[in-house]
């Protein structure tokens, strides 16, 4: 019982474990339309999932630099980037406005107005990074951003993108 709730506090402090399963949520898409989350799992690509805010500079940074190295990292790799707001409706339409000032269109942008995907993944704090490989398996996860980690990001995603050639 003891190792059972010192394993649930440490998920709920740090997010969700490597090969935990990517969760089905209902979320927004940039248009409005429903979005299930279980679909980012195509069964050919591994994906980065970025949960963010409109008031988390850490958060902006990260997926700017990301959107910066975006085309080269293409050239060696095919993945997809996912940038989920976390922010409720009285912020949704600033969300929106940022995505489109800082040039994210690569991206798939979503909007967990009620912090439903949120929560199923365990995201306590933003960011919060997560690399799913091609079955949506969470094959990495941090939080946090420091600038200049982005080649070991890269290195994960290759990981990530191998898991199912093997």
């Amino acid at each position: 019982m003891k190792k059972f709730l010192i394993s649930l506090l440490f998920t709920a402090f740090f997010g969700l474990s490597a090969n935990a399963q990517l969760a089905s949520i209902q979320v927004e898409d940039h248009s409005g339309a429903k979005f299930d989350t279980k679909t980012l799992a195509d069964g050919k690509t591994p994906a980065i999932i970025s949960f963010w805010s409109v008031n988390c500079k850490p958060c902006i940074q990260e997926l700017d630099a990301i959107n910066e190295l975006f085309d080269e990292w293409k050239e060696q790799l095919d993945f997809r980037v996912v940038a989920v707001s976390t922010d409720d409706t009285r912020f949704l339409a600033r969300a929106k406005s940022l995505t489109d000032s800082h040039g994210w269109d690569a991206f798939i942008l979503l909007f967990d107005v009620n912090s439903d995907f949120k929560r199923a993944m365990n995201v306590v704090q933003t960011p919060q990074l997560f690399i799913i490989n091609p079955n949506g398996k969470v094959v990495y996860s941090h939080t946090g951003y420091n600038p200049g980690s982005e080649e070991d990001l890269l290195e994960e995603l290759k990981k990530a993108a191998e898991t199912t050639k093997k």
